[in-house]
């Protein structure tokens, strides 16, 4: 950055902020993206709509009531049913926070996006490692990860 820059940012930083925002709107209508908009800022919280739809596919894929009960309080602790939920410090992501997160590609291509293929990886990992998923609650219980 040039001096001037610099300059403009550390005295007068809320113009130096629209400057940046202009230069950002106006190459995404040159390159025919949409810009985010200053009021779109990102939810901590799943829509409901989603946690419903992630929750009933959780429900079909288990079955029984009490695995999903231990499921469904893995989930909440660890990503509060938010299928893009990830972790900056270890990378951890998605539903059941694979560590990492690509370890759900044996699942699927879509386990980026698709709560199914979360789900599927989750119970294979909980089944695999704890022997079902109310064994992953009660190891979580103890040592406050799974």
């Amino acid at each position: 950055m040039t001096r001037s820059v610099l300059s403009r940012i550390t005295v007068r930083p809320k113009a130096a902020l629209l400057g940046s925002a202009l230069v950002a709107s106006s190459a995404a209508m040159v390159l025919g993206v949409s810009a985010p908009s200053a009021s779109a800022a990102p939810t901590a919280v799943p829509a409901a709509a989603e946690v419903a739809s992630a929750k009933t596919i959780a429900k079909k894929m288990i079955g029984d009531e009490a695995q999903f009960a231990c499921f469904n309080k893995i989930v909440e602790h660890e990503s509060n049913w938010d299928i893009d939920a990830s972790n900056p410090s270890s990378g951890a992501y998605g539903l059941v926070q694979a560590l990492p997160g690509g370890k759900m590609a044996s699942a699927g291509a879509d386990w980026k996006t698709n709560p199914a293929t979360q789900i599927e990886w989750g119970l294979d990992y909980m089944k695999d490692r704890y022997g079902s998923p109310c064994g992953a609650w009660s190891s979580w219980q103890v040592q406050g990860w799974y």
